[in-house]
């Protein structure tokens, strides 16, 4: 599918904000996967429909983790969550991408997993870092991707963990996973 295309399609499911966040992702994602090696049409279209479900029916999305016997415990956990692999399901039977590169990209973007391959590091990078967000933090993370893919992914991943324990949230499990396994490969 070509960049045109995809991006009609995605423009539909998006507010003007999102869709505007989806661009920065797309092309923060091309970037960051010619510097680490992915491949960057897999990354440009997993980044166009990254966010493809994120304003579905929070009903919607519930029955579709129910229907589709996803992790039962994302329902425990911030609805946020919930558009990433309610995505991937839609992508693949709205849109019919069938490419699990791309599918498990969008898939793991919210909350990252243990094993994480190039591309689903660098989507999850490129929704982090893209250049309409500001917050406190992005710009050192941006700064450090520069450099490693996996420290960037670090200081993210610092960052998104500790801002939710300050507000006293509960952080799922994957992300922990992911956060684990990055340390993990650095005493390697």
């Amino acid at each position: 599918m070509n960049r045109e295309k995809a991006l009609r399609i995605v423009k539909d499911h998006l507010t003007e904000h999102r869709y505007l966040h989806t661009c920065g992702v797309m092309e923060t994602s091309i970037e960051l996967a010619k510097r680490y090696g992915a491949d960057a049409k897999k990354a440009e279209i997993a980044a166009i429909f990254h966010d493809y479900a994120k304003f579905r029916d929070k009903e919607e999305m519930k029955r579709i983790i129910v229907e589709e016997k996803l992790s039962q415990d994302l329902l425990l956990y911030n609805s946020e969550l919930w558009h990433a692999p309610v995505g991937a399901i839609l992508v693949e039977r709205e849109v019919g991408i069938q490419d699990e590169d791309i599918l498990n990209a969008i898939r793991c973007h919210t909350s990252g997993k243990e094993e994480m391959t190039i591309l689903d590091k660098v989507i999850y990078l490129a929704d982090y870092i893209e250049p309409n967000r500001r917050f406190p933090g992005v710009e050192e993370v941006r700064e450090i991707a520069k450099e490693s893919l996996d420290q960037g992914l670090l200081k993210a991943l610092q960052n998104t963990m500790t801002f939710l324990m300050k507000k006293n949230q509960a952080i799922y499990p994957d992300t922990f996973r992911f956060y684990n396994g990055l340390i993990l490969n650095q005493r390697r």
